[in-house]
Formats: structure tokens, C-alpha cells, sequence
């Protein structure tokens, strides 16, 4: 089968598609990438790990009316033309619309090829809204409804033929919300690929610049709702217990300025080391000399039924997880026992279970051993069953 991922945003540059991909192929899909490029100059068509990559230009401006998508058809008309072209050339015979900024466009397209979409929700988009700045904003406050939005969700949700979500309770929630049968909606985790941590080599020199440090890694988006700063309050008082403590962040955000004002103001530069974003094949380097990793997300509904690629990132390099108490991630921890709980935003306990970490060795021991058992488990080959059965 012929299937055509949609994606609004660039590739390479999403593990979630990637891994998707790799499965589908694998079962002898031939794969075609709708992505865009926000360069004038660029490669508009070419093949990475067999994926038939079809870049369109778009420019910085149009791709800010996404936002206005729900409200304004300038982004949707631009995108679906885009869209039609794609089709045309490739002569798809599905579509899998990576979530919904991009769907109006999308589905308009596959209506005139008479075709049937698939819609994947990343996460849920509405409610994550209405903690973006530009939403809050003024202007923002007038144009941009993450009610209409959601509003818009439930429609394409109930026109699809399939929807992919990422855990159970993303589907027990939307099941519930838009009334639809649950046997629409199949479950697809953000997790990693086996080539992602098997067979990998050391880097010698991250390896001894750190190591006489107890390294904490934090890898991802930075931005306030992801709880970075409940880790930055607690470094004090976990440095009079652990003195060789050292936090690596890779990722940023808009948020990094604040974070790093609260790590000046907080006195705790020394046992800080801000990376910023890496390529995802150098993840591993820091991965491999880190003992725990950090899920510090605050609770809402989107992150109570979502889980962050991060946390299997972390597992597979045995790295126990030290998760917020959010709904749908702690369960995970706790059901293949993984890390520990802390309750979101409580310094003194998120303080508290690094500690114990650190002096428990046993229990150390024990959870990165099943770190190292579960992700052979949890692994995209081991869970993607269900997405590929769509396309049998």
C-alpha cells in the first residue's frame, strides 16, 4: 500500500514519524512524506531509510497563520494546493494526517481523491493551547479559541477512519469526549527504535569530564508546563547530600531565559550544564554517563494522558526515571516499578527521591535492571502492532 504521511513541519526532525515509518516499511508499505521546508533553498525531493521524502516551501508568515487555521482558510487553501500536488504525483492510496493544524487542509485534498485519512494525535493539542504564550497574549485572547479548536478536533475525529493516539487514557478520554467507538481509536506510545540504544559506543571524553558526577538529565521542550524549574529549586538541597550532583539539560524553549535566571538567582550555575538541543543520534553520548532522568511535567489534562518520548529514552539507557505524578506517565513507572513518583511541583519531594536514589544502591540497582527488561517490552517494534494492522 501506498500510504502519505502529512506532516506541517520539517524532516528530519520527528521520531514519532520515523518510527512509524520504519514499522510500516518493514511490513512492505511504500512510504511517501508530505513535510515542508521554511527555506527557499532546499532538497525537495530525496529518500532517508526508504522514506520518500516530498518537501513544499513555506514561508515563516503563512506557516504563523496555522494557528488561525481553525478561523482563516489563507493557511488551509495554501496547505491543501500542497497537498493536491502531492497526491497527484505520488498517487497515494491513504492518508495518515499528523495532528490537526494540518488536517482541514489534508482532508479537503482527500475528498477530491475520494481517499480515506487517518488522523494521528500527537497529543491534545487543544488543551496543551492554552499554555502557549502567543494564545495568552492580547491579540491571541481575540483570534485563537483552543474551544474551537477542540470543537474542530472532534469533527475530524469523527470523519477519520482511523485515530492514533499515545496511551490508553488519551483514548479512554477522547472515546468519551467525542462519543465515537473505541475501536476506532488504536494506541500508538512515543517510544524509541532498538537502533536508538543498542550497539552503542562511548564518548570517551563525555565520559570523563563527568566522571565523579551523579548526573540528572532532563532531555526535551523546556518551556514552564514541562517543570524544569521544580528541579532547578531543589539542586541545594540535594547538593548537601549529593556534592558531586550535576544537571544536564538537553533541550530549549522560550521559557530558557527565566530558567536560567532561577539557576543564577538560585546560585546553582556550577551544578548546571545547559546544553540546549543536540541531534537526536548524540542523545545517547549524555544518556549513557547519566544515572536518573528527569519527567518533571506538570499535571493537566493533556500530560495526564500522555507519555513523553524522554521517559523511553531514558529506559533504554537504564536510566531510572524520576516522574511528576501525572496520570498516565506514573503508572507506566510504577507498573514495570522503573523510577520513582513525586508529587508535582513539591520541591522537598522531588528533592527527597533523587536522594534516595542516590543512598538506596540496591534499589537503585533493581530499578535500573528493569529499566534495561522493560524497554525490550516497550520498544516500537514490541508496540506497533496496532498501527500497522490499520494498513492490512
Amino acid at each position: 500500500m501506498k500510504i502519505g504521511m502529512i506532516l506541517d513541519s520539517v524532516y528530519p526532525d520527528d521520531a514519532r514519524i520515523t518510527n512509524q515509518c520504519d514499522e510500516l516499511i518493514k511490513k512492505n508499505h511504500e512510504i511517501h512524506l508530505f513535510c515542508l521546508s521554511f527555506n527557499q533553498v532546499f532538497i525537495e525531493n530525496e529518500v532517508i531509510n526508504k522514506i520518500n521524502i516530498h518537501r513544499y516551501y513555506c514561508s515563516k508568515i503563512t506557516y504563523k497563520l496555522s494557528a488561525l487555521a481553525n478561523d482563516i482558510n489563507l493557511y488551509n487553501n495554501i496547505l491543501k494546493n500542497k497537498i493536491i500536488d502531492f497526491i497527484r504525483k505520488t498517487k497515494v492510496d491513504v492518508l495518515h494526517i499528523h495532528d490537526i493544524q494540518i488536517a482541514q487542509a489534508a482532508i479537503s485534498a482527500s475528498n477530491i481523491f475520494n481517499i480515506k485519512y487517518n488522523i494521528d494525535l500527537h497529543e491534545n493539542r487543544p488543551e496543551i493551547m492554552k499554555s502557549y504564550k502567543h494564545v495568552n497574549s492580547f491579540f491571541g485572547k481575540i483570534f485563537i479559541s483552543p474551544a474551537r479548536w477542540k470543537i474542530a478536533e472532534e469533527k475530524f475525529v469523527k470523519s477519520a477512519n482511523k485515530v492514533i493516539v499515545v496511551t490508553k487514557h488519551a483514548k479512554k478520554e477522547l472515546v468519551s469526549r467525542v462519543n465515537i467507538n473505541e475501536e476506532k481509536v488504536i494506541i500508538y506510545p512515543n517510544t524509541v527504535r532498538k537502533s536508538f540504544y543498542k550497539n552503542k559506543s562511548i564518548d570517551k571524553k563525555l565520559e570523563k569530564k563527568y566522571l565523579k558526577n551523579f548526573v540528572i538529565i532532563y532531555v526535551g521542550n523546556t518551556s514552564e508546563r514541562r517543570g524544569l524549574l521544580t528541579v532547578i529549586k531543589s539542586l541545594k538541597k540535594i547538593y548537601k547530600i549529593i556534592p558531586n550532583i550535576k544537571l544536564i539539560v538537553l533541550g530549549e524553549s522560550s521559557f530558557d531565559h527565566q530558567i536560567k535566571h532561577k539557576i543564577k538567582q538560585y546560585n546553582v550555575e556550577k551544578l548546571v550544564d545547559f546544553i540546549g538541543w543536540v541531534k537526536e543520534d548524540k542523545i545517547p553520548n549524555y544518556l549513557s554517563i547519566s544515572k536518573l532522568g528527569l519527567s518533571p511535567l506538570h499535571k493537566n489534562i493533556h500530560h495526564d494522558t500522555t507519555y513523553a518520548n524522554k521517559i523511553f529514552q531514558y529506559i533504554s539507557f537504564g536510566c531510572p526515571i524520576v516522574s511528576s505524578d501525572v496520570t498516565a506517565q506514573s503508572e507506566l513507572v510504577k507498573k514495570y516499578n522503573i523510577g520513582v513518583v513525586f508529587k508535582d511541583r513539591d520541591v522537598t519531594d522531588f528533592s527527597n527521591k533523587v536522594i534516595e536514589l542516590h543512598k538506596e544502591k540496591s534499589m537503585f540497582k533493581k530499578l535500573k535492571n528493569n529499566c534495561h527488561l522493560s524497554i525490550e517490552k516497550l520498544n516500537n517494534s514490541a508496540i506497533s502492532n496496532q498501527l500497522t494492522s490499520i494498513y492490512e
